[in-house]
Parts: C-alpha cells; structure tokens; sequence
C-alpha cells in the first residue's frame, strides 16, 4: 500500500510539475487529444501502460 500511495504522489508531482510549468503545451496536447480518434488514444494508452509496466518491473529487479 506505501508503495501505490509512493507512485500515486509522483504522478500527481510530474503532472502538476507538467502543468505549472508548460500551460500552453499542455492546452494544445489536450486540443490535440480531443482531435484524436478513440483507437489512436487507446493505442497511445496502451503503449503508456506497457512502458509503465516496463519500468516497475525493471525497477523492482
């Protein structure tokens, strides 16, 4: 459980780092988020978690 609340934190501190810092960028990822088709973000979603994945598990060796 301390683990999930560890990771949980780090991403809210790199998507809050993301957004304090780059509001403009961040507008026009999201205008282009919503410009995508279902299957792109879904593909995009899906690579995102297999990296996820991918680093935890590298982590954890």
């Amino acid at each position: 459980m301390k683990d999930f609340v560890t990771a949980l934190g780090l991403v809210l501190v790199i998507e809050g780092a993301f957004y304090a810092l780059a509001p403009a960028v961040a507008k026009i990822m999201m205008r282009q988020g919503i410009a995508a088709s279902d299957s792109v973000l879904r593909g995009c979603g899906l690579v995102a978690l297999a990296l996820g994945v991918a680093i935890v598990w590298l982590a954890r060796i």
